[in-house]
């Protein structure tokens, strides 16, 4: 009986599983040899695909299963760019990114049409396609700056937006030259390709994100969560090229239609990351260094010159781009040189390009050759372009990203960012664990990934079934934020009862918020009531945040804030203003928020320094608030600032408050939140109520509690 199959007599390798195999082993490698050296990890899955491809070694074939994989690569880059992108921001700096594109565009596009038309002679045809090679370009560096926690810094945010605009102007070029050498450009042309492209786009952004939210109230298995994303990324990227445009694109907005679905800190956010970065996108990088052939630079001394006016045109258009950016703007020079490095490197759009020019046939000379659109010199010098290029925005995209993440750091240490944060999170309910722990994970700030506590509080009365019921419990939230890449630490207290127990612990682990969810199917009943005004709000320095969770916080569009008058008077109400703010920023959640117009100066200044997506609506009074509470529609949420008794921003009717909810909001997700209203006797930062009107010390909190 044979035990082994491979048949290795010949080359390439054909035995699928020693295949598989290798290309595993040169993606465990690349990261593990280069990373000691300093260079690039992507630019080693570059040069290793050379080296084993049917150019080099000729060990592995670019077959039909390298390009599967390479392509669903690539999508994924794209996805990650849209799925990843701050959604307050983008719309904030859509302006910068569509004058960072005049700029990309335009400056390679010059560039290569000069080169192509009197350097080297080509056709006006010919030579706008040319040009237009180097407009576009793949942000095969993104999963780096990624990697550095730098992928929200303005500078990215500029250029993943521009990205998709800049690769959807190229991809037009590329349809309207292909459409004149057929003679088919226009006004049906134009009308086609109108309508296609719109209807994709509505198709998209509107219609994915009503399937996705569906899905994702009606689903709980992650596996099946994760198989549904795959789906939506290959459904739009065929929308796309049913549309006339290229499937990257699709991708992209299918990034941008589940962005508020997937937050940012959740578990499926994480799986997403890491199946794409494990194994996708380093066969899509294997896949493209399969193509570079440098034998062929040796062949024809016409290929070199093209190579090298590609090279000047793509490379040195792009680095004027960013400059001219950087200085429009003002950004850091490692900002612009970010912007250089991520838009820096040409290879899917290009790629695309080129073969599709190389295909089309003009016509044929006496001896029988055919005469193409784009010539084989120009095949030859666009994989010598993707090389260079490539190499150069992976140096470049590192370097860039380490200094501007060691300079955050920097902000970090000096005190720019808030204060250490300890969030407990009660979970005495199985029923409730997810959901609570999923809200913990929204609210934490970017970096806090280890000072999270799940408790779950035993009477002295004990029996066995409620032990074994709170190992259960802290297992599957352990196990939850794990998900996550967070670690919970897991907390059992015997004490004579749930309140006394949560008090106990927030002294001796310092805790700053506090989470409790109500019993599911129950809402606020006069037993938590009594718990919560006589137990928890005795912690007087802690954020105490109350929540009935309908659905998965994930599936909520909207939140409907209530802030009472005078709210901001309270010691704590910059602290439980940042956890509204991560969840918007987390969820991509619009934030509707409902208060006088002191707090709403406040917010507005809030949102210059940190954009999210909100909208402002002054009260004059308190009924307005509950209107806007009684009136909010499926799939919103309601989060209300609250108070206890003697707190400045405390009122009668606030008691009222447990009655209305279980009467008008049950059907719905709310969350009550009491801002601490005396801070630790230890606490560096000190304010005294009587200073908040004063607009420096509010300016010196906001530029504190939220950096931008």
């Amino acid at each position: 009986m044979t035990l082994l199959n491979l048949h290795i007599g010949s080359l390439p390798i054909e035995d699928p599983v020693l295949k598989f195999l290798l290309e595993l082993i040169i993606i465990l490698s690349a990261p593990l040899l280069l990373n000691k050296i300093k260079v690039p990890h992507l630019l080693g899955l570059l040069i290793a695909g050379a080296v084993v491809g049917p150019n080099g070694l000729n060990l592995l074939s670019r077959d039909s299963s390298v390009v599967v994989t390479g392509t669903t690569g690539l999508l994924y880059i794209m996805f990650l760019a849209g799925l990843e992108i701050d959604m307050g921001d983008f719309k904030k700096n859509m302006g910068k990114s569509i004058t960072f594109t005049v700029f990309t565009f335009a400056v390679p596009f010059i560039l290569g049409l000069l080169g192509g038309y009197y350097v080297l002679h080509f056709s006006m045809l010919t030579s706008v396609l040319f040009a237009s090679l180097f407009s576009s370009h793949t942000l095969i560096a993104y999963p780096i700056v990624s990697k550095m926690g730098v992928a929200k810094n303005l500078s990215v945010n500029i250029t993943v937006g521009g990205t998709m605009l800049t690769d959807v102007l190229s991809l037009l070029v590329l349809a309207v030259v292909v459409g004149m050498t057929q003679g088919e450009v226009n006004s049906a042309f134009w009308l086609r390709l109108g309508l296609s492209v719109a209807a994709f786009s509505l198709t998209v952004l509107f219609v994915f994100p009503i399937i996705g939210r569906w899905f994702f109230k009606k689903v709980d298995d992650k596996i099946s969560q994760y198989i549904f994303v795959l789906v939506m990324i290959y459904l739009a990227a065929v929308l796309a090229e049913l549309a006339g445009i290229e499937a990257i694109i699709g991708a992209f907005f299918a990034g941008l239609a589940l962005n508020r679905l997937i937050p940012h800190t959740s578990a499926l956010m994480n799986r997403v990351e890491f199946v794409g970065n494990a194994i996708f996108i380093p066969f899509f990088l294997i896949s493209v260094g399969m193509l570079i052939d440098f034998t062929v630079f040796f062949k024809s001394l016409e290929t070199l010159i093209v190579a090298a006016v590609m090279l000047v045109a793509s490379i040195g258009g792009k680095y004027l781009a960013a400059v001219f950016t950087q200085k429009t703007f003002r950004l850091t020079k490692d900002e612009g040189m970010i912007i250089f490095g991520l838009s820096s490197a040409s290879a899917a759009a290009t790629l695309a390009a080129v073969m599709v020019g190389y295909n089309i046939i003009l016509s044929e000379t006496e001896s029988g050759e055919p005469v193409r659109l784009l010539s084989e010199h120009v095949l030859n010098g666009s994989i010598l372009l993707i090389l260079i290029s490539c190499t150069i925005s992976s140096f470049v995209s590192m370097s860039s990203a380490a200094k501007i993440a060691e300079a955050d750091n920097e902000a970090t240490a000096s005190g720019a960012n808030p204060e250490t944060e300890n969030i407990l999170i009660a979970v005495n309910y199985e029923d409730a664990v997810e959901k609570s722990v999923n809200l913990g994970l929204l609210i934490k700030a970017g970096h806090n990934k280890d000072r999270l506590f799940a408790l779950n509080v035993i009477n002295d009365e004990k029996n066995e079934s409620s032990v074994r019921n709170a190992e259960k419990t802290l297992h599957t939230a352990v196990t939850l934020a794990a998900a996550a890449d967070v670690q919970i630490r897991p907390l059992t207290r015997y004490d004579s009862d749930v309140a006394t127990g949560i008090s106990n612990v927030i002294k001796e682990q310092k805790i700053t918020d506090l989470i409790v969810a109500l019993q599911p199917g129950k809402g606020l009943t006069p037993s938590f009531v009594y718990n919560l005004t006589n137990g928890y709000l005795q912690n007087e320095n802690v954020n105490t945040l109350i929540y009935h969770a309908a659905q998965p916080i994930s599936t909520i569009k909207k939140y409907i804030v209530l802030i009472p008058p005078k709210a901001d008077k309270e010691p704590g109400f910059f602290h439980a203003l940042l956890r509204v703010w991560n969840i918007g920023k987390s969820s991509g959640s619009e934030m509707a928020f409902y208060a006088s117009a002191p707090i709403i100066s406040i917010i507005e200044r809030v949102a210059g320094k940190s954009a999210i997506e909100l909208s402002l609506h002054t009260i004059d009074y308190w009924g307005e608030a509950e209107q806007a509470a009684v009136s909010v529609a499926a799939d919103e949420g309601l989060i209300l600032f609250m108070a206890k008794r003697g707190m400045a921003s405390f009122f009668p009717r606030m008691g009222q408050m447990p009655d209305f909810l279980n009467q008008h909001a049950l059907e719905n997700t709310f969350l009550l939140i009491y801002p601490f209203s005396q801070q630790n006797a230890d606490e560096t930062e000190k304010r005294s109520v009587s200073n908040h009107d004063d607009f420096v010390e509010i300016s010196r909190m906001i530029g504190k509690m939220f950096p931008g």
